[in-house]
């Protein structure tokens, strides 16, 4: 996972909570719910990131790497 991608999904769960917690403080469920999806969202991404990581690993494995 790029450092760029990392900070972005970060920003994306940082963003639900915020909508989240204000969504409760003022009693609007429609920005309550809309700050669970981002963070959802958010969480889906990095496990993406995470099986594109790990296959990359397993194929460095398979091939080899010459560059070392």
């Amino acid at each position: 996972m790029s450092v760029q991608d990392k900070f972005e999904n970060k920003a994306e769960e940082l963003k639900g909570r915020a909508k989240e917690t204000a969504g409760a403080a003022l009693g609007d469920d429609d920005l309550k719910n809309e700050g669970k999806a981002d963070q959802a969202s958010s969480a889906i991404h990095k496990g993406v990131e995470k099986v594109k990581d790990k296959a990359n690993e397993i194929a460095e494995k398979l091939v080899g790497d010459d560059n070392k």
